[in-house]
């Protein structure tokens, strides 16, 4: 090709990247409860209210760590990503997609698309892997204390953030560039350039958006979790769901490591074969679709 061309990879995070969901390595203990106790007294609060159960979580870590005098500046929630445990390989698996895209004439990008805090993720190990973190996030008072959620991403709202990485508006605050109509070749990064992988009911919109518009998805389970396998296979089993389903493996060389190289190398083969066309509508005078 004559020139370099840009794929995007589009993770979740809880369940994907690591094994559990961010807020239960360090925020959740220290309020002295257990996982299960803190998201049932989530859950009750947003049936109870009809209120989002993303904002219900995110409004029960506030008032808990006031009860418990736990601070939580940004710093904090920071603070709490460091013990953030990931799968097999994701360490290494950023730098071997990107050497691997390079050396085909791609370059590759990294998102996140989550549910959960980005302040959390922000701490975590793999944290400059990413071109661009998209999730919930809150609002800081003049003490650098929060107070109020800035952002609150829930499983239909994950869908926008292909959009902004279609038409390159990287910025939440800004609304115009998403919501105008570009046409398709005018797109930052096509959908068939893009894959989303995850690996729960809250990203069936996403993998849809993606079969949908030509884009390419991918399911992940934790092999040891005994219900994993089972709830990523009824995610998959109707409807234009996730293509390809894998063990949550990172590793060099692991299924899920050849399936994403084969991806990119389909990308390379659709913009040749496209350039090609170019080039001979050029050469005999043939006026562009």
């Amino acid at each position: 090709m004559d020139k370099e061309i840009t794929f995007a990879i589009a993770y979740d995070f809880d369940g994907t990247l690591s094994n559990h969901n961010m807020q239960e390595y360090d925020f959740i203990p220290k309020l002295g409860l257990t996982a299960e106790e803190f998201w049932k007294e989530s859950s009750i609060i947003g049936t109870r209210q009809n209120a989002d159960h993303i904002l219900s979580y995110m409004y029960l870590m506030i008032r808990k760590a006031q009860a418990a005098d736990l601070p939580i500046r940004r710093e904090d929630f920071v603070n709490n990503g460091k013990k953030i445990t990931l799968f097999p390989g994701v360490e290494t698996w950023f730098d071997r997609i990107n050497s691997f895209g390079k050396s085909i004439g791609i370059n590759v990008e990294h998102y996140i698309i989550s549910s959960g805090l980005k302040e959390i993720i922000e701490g975590c190990s793999i944290n400059g892997k990413f071109k661009k973190v998209f999730a919930s996030s809150f609002m800081y008072d003049v003490n650098g204390v929060a107070c109020w959620p800035a952002q609150a991403i829930n499983y239909t709202t994950k869908t926008q953030y292909l959009f902004r990485i279609n038409k390159g508006a990287l910025d939440e605050s800004e609304n115009s560039t998403v919501n105008r109509y570009i046409p398709d070749e005018q797109r930052t990064i096509p959908f068939n350039r893009m894959l989303f992988i995850g690996d729960g009911s809250t990203d069936i919109p996403c993998f849809r958006v993606m079969n949908n518009l030509g884009g390419h998805s991918i399911a992940v389970y934790d092999d040891k979790n005994p219900n994993g396998k089972n709830r990523v296979r009824d995610i998959c089993a109707s409807g234009k769901r996730a293509s390809l389903i894998f063990k949550t493996d990172y590793s060099e060389n692991s299924p899920i490591e050849h399936a994403v190289k084969s991806i990119l190398t389909k990308a390379v083969s659709e913009a040749e074969i496209l350039e090609l066309i170019q080039k001979t509508r050029e050469e005999f005078g043939i006026a562009p679709d």
